[in-house]
């Protein structure tokens, strides 16, 4: 199969003027940094967390030398109550609002059923799952005044199989449902939730972490022949949290071209 190449860059329209967003696991090269980008060049202003406070710190020099006075940092693991806490007071505090939460914190591997400890699977699930709940109960407490809008990060991986990633799978599916079961309770609130189900968005750590073989078979799978370029999931991130989606809540959008 040929793969199309990948498309140009599409430039910021001003889709997210005057919003203040919070964006989690967001230092980096991945979809939540790629997410954090696009957000700004749309025109809004970002508090962007991390787990990693090093790698943190030095994208918001490189994100604040861009696009200064539009983006703060505040390190937050989001398995800790205390910390999702502190970050999203900071984000309301600072900016005096909420408008968008995308919840991109997750965690994967690979292992066996068979051979996988509680340990593996409850760290894949409180990161990806627990942490997502944390972060949308936290956001939806802040919003219940003036609405906003929820965009999670799931996979799709909640609805397919794939040898090794049980743990990863099931923590994605909870997601999925996570959203729409939130989505129904936050619409007397005036936010909207959904999320995004990428199929296979490269970056430097995904190529460390997966074989060349696997990468090749799952970019086999992809129907473009080609695997995603992060912002294009961002692209998908920034219209579902903008008027673009209004009538949207308690979907998850397939970013996609896998036929299997």
């Amino acid at each position: 199969m040929t793969g199309v190449e990948s498309p140009a860059y599409v430039p910021g329209h001003g889709m997210l003027k005057g919003r203040t967003a919070v964006i989690t696991a967001a230092a980096g090269a991945g979809i939540g940094g790629a997410t954090a980008r696009r957000f700004l060049e749309e025109g809004a202003r970002v508090l962007i967390s991390d787990a990693h406070a090093r790698r943190l710190k030095e994208c918001e020099a490189e994100l604040g030398r861009e696009f200064p006075g539009a983006v703060t940092a505040l390190a937050c693991d989001v398995t800790e109550e205390a910390q999702v806490t502190a970050l999203f007071d900071t984000a309301v505090q600072e900016h005096g609002r909420l408008d968008v939460v995308v919840n991109n914190a997750g965690l994967g591997g690979t292992s066996a059923l068979v051979d996988m400890t509680d340990e593996q699977w409850s760290r894949v699930l409180d990161v990806t799952l627990n942490g997502t709940f944390r972060c949308t109960r936290a956001a939806l407490r802040r919003m219940r005044e003036s609405g906003g809008v929820i965009v999670n990060n799931a996979s799709v991986l909640g609805w397919r199989a794939q040898a090794g990633q049980a743990h990863y799978a099931a923590a994605k599916a909870g997601v999925m449902a996570l959203t729409r079961c939130a989505a129904i309770e936050a619409v007397e609130y005036g936010v909207r939730v959904n999320a995004v189900a990428p199929s296979l968005a490269m970056h430097p750590h995904l190529a460390k972490v997966t074989s060349p073989e696997l990468l090749e078979e799952l970019t086999a799978r992809e129907a473009l022949g080609r695997y995603a370029e992060p912002w294009e999931v961002a692209n998908v991130i920034v219209f579902l949290a903008s008027g673009y989606s209004s009538y949207l809540t308690g979907e998850v959008v397939s970013v996609s071209s896998q036929h299997a």
